[in-house]
């Protein structure tokens, strides 16, 4: 489990320094891909989730 969570903070760290260059490429998309696969296996996986669904059911319930 802290293998995991090391890993997660890792890629979470190498996540947000390429979405402040700017600069998203292939390598990059990857490595945000395999951190929500990490994520998803983390105890904060039902949090996300629900936030998540809060704001679908927000945005479905408003009128144009």
């Amino acid at each position: 489990m802290s293998l995991s969570i090391s890993i997660v903070l890792l890629l979470l760290i190498v996540a947000v320094i390429f979405l402040r260059n700017g600069a998203l490429k292939l390598s990059h998309a990857l490595v945000c891909v395999l951190l929500g696969f990490l994520l998803a296996g983390t105890s904060a996986a039902p949090t996300i989730h629900d936030g998540i669904n809060a704001t679908a059911s927000l945005v479905s319930g408003l009128n144009p």
